[in-house]
């Protein structure tokens, strides 16, 4: 063996014990690293399975008692909001459970409660805090929620802003009966800023894209009236 081959052979055996020793002195390390690990996956599976489920669990039966009273034929929007000795409000949830999904639909619906009660500010701002969700219902919810936040706008005159709104719920849900609505509701705040072209651009989207809508009978009379203007 040449002088060059013995010396990378004790290199590598001397690097080779090197990483024995390492492993020697720092093994129960990686050990306890492991098992850590190990901890860490049983504690976020537990997590969810012992803290996250109960508790979306237990905000549904929350937001359930709030949704009667705001979905009554008499509906009391602010008790259906603050709740009492008989049952939770939709603030209850959101104090309790608001990183929930039933948490999160319930500061929808304070908004919508705040907006019925003429809080326009925390209706605004509780509206903001709702998080779309995935799904063709979801959808749904989310158009409602980017309408409110215009029909908001709208109330506080400021109908620019409403109208980005309305554009936004659109394309939330594209669909034949909530997609023709806002087009309709944008239409009518372009035409209170007195914007009649963009109003009209928007009736005949209506009529181009959702003829079969509710809404199309009343965007062809809305048309008329934007280009007499």
């Amino acid at each position: 063996m040449t002088k060059q081959n013995v010396a990378e052979t004790e290199g590598l055996g001397e690097a080779m014990n090197r990483t024995e020793l390492f492993f020697e002195q720092n093994g129960r390390k990686f050990i306890y690293i492991f098992l850590g690990l190990l901890v860490l996956a049983a504690l976020v599976y537990g997590y969810r399975a012992l803290i996250v489920a109960p508790r979306a669990e237990k905000a549904a039966e929350m937001i359930s008692e709030a949704q009667v009273r705001f979905e009554a034929e008499n509906p009391d929007f602010k008790l259906a909001l603050e709740g009492d000795a008989n049952g939770a409000g939709f603030l209850d949830v959101i104090e309790q459970y608001g990183s929930t999904p039933s948490g999160n639909l319930a500061k929808h619906y304070a908004g919508i409660c705040y907006l019925r009660t003429g809080d326009l500010a925390n209706a605004a701002a509780y509206l903001a805090k709702y998080k779309p969700v995935k799904g063709i219902p979801g959808a749904i919810v989310n158009a409602q929620n980017l309408g409110l936040q215009g029909d908001v706008a709208v109330e506080q005159q400021n109908y620019a802003k409403a109208v980005e709104f309305y554009k936004k719920a659109v394309k939330a849900a594209d669909n034949n009966w909530t997609a023709p609505m806002y087009l309709r509701k944008a239409g009518l705040a372009e035409q209170a800023q007195g914007n009649e072209a963009a109003a009209a651009a928007l009736y005949e989207q209506i009529l181009n894209t959702y003829p079969a809508s509710v809404e199309a009978r009343e965007a062809e009379k809305l048309l008329g009236a934007a280009q007499n203007k």
